[in-house]
């Protein structure tokens, strides 16, 4: 299963994770050396929030992820949630549905 980890941010975001980064940073990638994280990233224009795609059995990793992360700890984040999200085309995708007719 896919869980997204969505996170609202401070106006003032870019300036202020400058310090944090590299730690923030230094997190995601060990959670995707543990096979957690697939990707993640800021959304753009304007850099208004981020979104990460976590994999596994629950929403667990995402969760642990965003009590740790220090754009959370310090305040960048206004608020966060974590939302099953059932993919379907893809590599990876969790309920893959085969090419073919629709079913409905």
């Amino acid at each position: 299963m896919h869980y997204l980890l969505i996170y609202d941010v401070v106006p003032d975001y870019v300036e202020r994770r400058v310090p944090l980064h590299a730690e923030h940073l230094a997190l995601g990638r060990a959670a995707h050396a543990r096979g957690e994280l697939v990707l993640g990233g800021a959304l753009a224009d304007p850099v208004d929030g981020a979104v990460l795609l976590f994999r596994g059995d629950s929403p667990a990793a995402a969760e642990a992820f965003a009590a740790v992360d220090p754009y959370v700890r310090h305040g960048l984040v206004t608020r966060w949630r974590v939302r099953a999200w059932t993919t379907v085309v893809g590599d990876g995708a969790a309920v893959p549905i085969p090419p073919g007719p629709s079913p409905g």
